[in-house]
């Protein structure tokens, strides 16, 4: 499955405990990554400094649904169950 552009749950939902640029600390679960842009898209995307965990995630149907909402409501609740 390819990326839905403008999706960004993956950079919403879940926690990173990495360093973010920006973020040295990373972020907390259902806070928007700082390199998130207004169109929902990574600037650090394809770039050396993107995170490991957000490079190693794959989008997939069972985890994206079919609607950004899905997405976010998906990723949410696998981070709770974490």
């Amino acid at each position: 499955m390819d990326c839905r552009l403008g999706c960004g749950a993956c950079c919403i939902a879940p926690s990173i405990s990495s360093p973010i640029p920006g973020r040295p600390n990373g972020k907390p679960a259902g806070e928007r990554c700082i390199q998130l842009n207004n169109e929902n898209l990574c600037r650090l995307f394809g770039k050396p400094e993107r995170p490991k965990v957000c490079l190693q995630f794959k989008p997939c149907p069972v985890i994206c649904g079919s609607t950004n909402q899905q997405a976010l409501a998906n990723i949410t609740e696998l981070e709770q169950l974490t």
